[in-house]
């Protein structure tokens, strides 16, 4: 009898700890990803500057780019900036979008790509996707996992903490795209990747059910190692299935109906996951969940980012469009606008109880 196996695509090192960044290339040249320390590194025109003036004297042979935005148009730039320079692989260092940007270019040259996170603000840090502006809004974009993800705690922490806040609705989100996928599974035939499912889950349990809080140490250990884990589901299933459901669809309607004016993306998913729950009955997940995000200082009402209930209304209305062929819990209830504002008039009154 053969036995049978799978690989999963996943970076060789995961370094979270204090003081990660000070050994970065240490751990690059232990790791065989560069003992020549020839890289291209990606960083913001803010924060990055700060950075780089804190490792360009162990890196004397990197070169730094400044990325303006986390546009298309950046990270194609990016991509023609190193092309050709024979580097060891390119570095994002910074937050989601200079990640992404980096994560794009590295695909287009085809290097290695290593993400150093500075914020905690939503699983893409690990993810097999580039999220990035285009003239249409936004759009996705499949790349390689990361071969290296290191997260240096004491730099989380100089990050504003709405960052690592938006960071716990991105991960707790996990639990109710979980749920869209196993009702598709039941109501239309589609396959769910066990072994996605159950990391994503655990992802999102381990920071829901975690009693500390943004700024402690432990609590932000596991939330990092949550944000990983959505990452390398999403590398397993082959897409953003796992950790993307209705509650990503509330929010990817907020981003295109009100450009501009949109939250957090970690916030407006924390809302949609826990509007999302209440919408497939669990009500009391849906309380669970609204407790946890308030006690983390999270949103849990549209109003409390800047939304009326007619725009939440109407951005859950226009979810279901932004990810044609997804099947989500909008798809199967199929609600008109006065029942989603019924829907809302009882979830509001739920988790105000």
């Amino acid at each position: 009898m053969p036995v049978l196996t799978r690989l999963i695509p996943s970076p060789v090192v995961v370094d979270i700890s204090r003081g990660a960044m000070d050994d970065l290339a240490g751990l690059l040249a232990d790791q065989r990803i560069s003992a020549s320390g020839k890289l291209a590194i990606a960083i913001s025109g803010g924060s990055g500057v700060a950075l780089r003036a804190k490792l360009e004297p162990v890196l004397p042979h990197a070169d730094w780019y400044a990325v303006v935005d986390g546009t298309i148009d950046s990270a194609v730039k990016l991509a023609d900036d190193i092309k050709g320079r024979r580097y060891d692989a390119v570095v994002g260092l910074g937050g989601g979008k200079i990640i992404d940007v980096a994560k794009y270019a590295a695909a287009r040259v085809g290097l290695p790509m290593v993400a150093v996170a500075t914020n905690l603000s939503h699983d893409g840090i690990c993810s097999p996707v580039s999220i990035l502006d285009n003239d249409n809004g936004r759009g996705s974009y499949g790349v390689p996992t990361p071969i290296a993800m290191v997260i240096d705690l004491d730099v989380i922490k100089e990050a504003p903490v709405r960052f690592i806040r938006a960071g716990v609705g991105d991960v707790i989100s996990n639990i109710s795209a979980i749920a869209d996928w196993e009702l598709s599974h039941r109501l239309t035939g589609e396959a769910v990747d066990g072994l996605a499912a159950a990391m994503a889950r655990t992802a999102g349990e381990s920071v829901l059910r975690h009693p500390g809080g943004c700024g402690d140490d432990e609590f932000l250990t596991v939330l990092s190692e949550a944000l990983v884990l959505s990452g390398i589901a999403m590398s397993i299933s082959g897409d953003s299935r796992p950790s993307s459901g209705a509650c990503h669809e509330i929010s990817h309607a907020f981003d295109l109906l009100y450009p501009g004016r949109s939250a957090l993306h970690g916030e407006q998913v924390g809302i949609g996951a826990a509007f999302a729950m209440h919408l497939r009955g669990a009500t009391d997940q849906s309380a669970l969940f609204a407790r946890v995000l308030r006690g983390h200082g999270l949103p849990v009402l549209p109003e409390e980012i800047g939304f009326s209930v007619d725009e939440f209304v109407a951005a859950v209305e226009y979810a279901p469009q932004t990810r044609p062929g997804r099947f989500t819990i909008l798809e199967h209830l199929n609600l008109s606008a006065a029942e989603i504002r019924d829907a809302y008039s009882d979830y509001a009154k739920t988790i105000r109880s």
